[in-house]
């Protein structure tokens, strides 16, 4: 059960994305930001904490993940360091997913050919 709540909520996020692609002039970056500040806001309410309990990873994998991601970061490095945590937070809490990102994407583009449109 806890796969098919991770599928469907993940997957409903990316219909909305979808339906921005396909019904407005965003482009692909202001969507991606947009779903990023969208899980910002939306953990800073305190509605995304009842989401990711309840779709897990369906609901941390998306971009609102990361935004989600890095509030948490922020707010676990201020309890603990005080306002400097507002700079070392986000970083610390994001930099596995960041370093693998990039990582993945030196490999991918060492692998292929660019192709030109």
């Amino acid at each position: 059960m806890i796969f098919l709540k991770a599928f469907v909520v993940g997957g409903l996020i990316c219909v909305v994305g979808q339906i921005l692609i396909d019904k407005t002039k965003l482009t692909s970056g202001k969507i991606l930001v947009g779903f990023v500040v969208a899980g910002v806001i939306l953990t800073a309410l305190g509605l995304y904490e009842p989401i990711r309990e309840f779709a897990q990873a369906g609901a941390t994998t998306p971009l609102t993940g990361f935004g989600y991601s890095l509030v948490k970061g922020t707010e676990k490095a201020i309890n603990e360091q005080g306002l400097i945590g507002v700079l070392t937070g986000p970083l610390s809490a994001c930099s596995a997913g960041v370093s693998a990102a990039l990582i993945s994407g030196l490999v991918v583009s060492l692998l292929t050919k660019p192709k030109s449109k």
